[in-house]
């Protein structure tokens, strides 16, 4: 089960993610994955309102550029909530203006020490809703390490539902934080790149896979 962490700390600085003049401060590697898990019924996220059952507009948004295009974070002043990687050009609020806090710089931190290779896990906080199922597979994927692959298949059956292959891939499509939750670590059994919802879908994760050092077929 994924926990939560501490509170945390804002930094100075507003980096971009290309891997350079990333802060030394928080340069090394992390070991421990702090993720919160919001049930589906939660209430909806700090910073973005709900008004007579419809979600309002984010209030908290931090965007980066990054090798694989820009970056869209949003947060709930708690956690993030939502990573998109920018597709043909756009972000999904690009309209809105960023307004950052805390935890959002400590995740474009922490990204811009992935990409420049110096950061292997996240300990950033998320806030993830979904069903039961989607969010047993979030947190299997939160397990994998660095240069680590798991199978639909294999996914599957480490949450009991062995013959359930396309209930995983839509549970791994659905993730709302790619990256921080590794669903680009996931492949098929002849390590076959069969999809990817962020980004510019498979040369997205085909360049997330090299970078990494993994193996792998378009």
């Amino acid at each position: 089960m994924l926990t939560t962490t501490d509170p945390l700390t804002t930094t100075a600085t507003r980096p971009s993610l290309s891997g350079a003049g990333v802060e030394a401060a928080s340069a090394t590697t992390s070991s421990s994955r702090a993720h919160e898990l919001a049930t589906p019924a939660a209430r909806p996220p700090r910073g973005s309102a709900s008004r007579a059952g419809v979600q309002l507009p984010p209030v908290w948004i931090r965007r980066a550029d990054s090798p694989i295009g820009r970056i869209e974070l949003i947060s709930d002043g708690d956690a993030i909530t939502s990573l998109k990687i920018e597709s043909g050009g756009t972000l999904p609020f690009d309209h809105l203006p960023e307004q950052t806090n805390d935890v959002l710089e400590l995740a474009v931190l922490q990204l811009g020490e992935y990409f420049a290779g110096d950061r292997h896990t996240f300990d950033v906080p998320v806030h993830l809703t979904g069903t039961v199922f989607q969010r047993e597979i979030w947190a299997r994927l939160a397990e994998l390490e660095w240069g680590e692959v798991v199978s639909y298949g294999e996914l599957g059956l480490s949450t009991g539902r062995a013959t359930a292959g396309r209930a995983v891939g839509g549970a791994v499509g659905a993730n709302p934080v790619p990256l921080i939750v590794p669903c680009h670590r996931v492949l098929a059994s002849n390590h076959r790149i069969t999809g990817y919802s962020a980004g510019e879908g498979v040369p997205t994760k085909s360049w997330l896979l090299d970078h990494e050092g993994i193996e792998h077929v378009k």
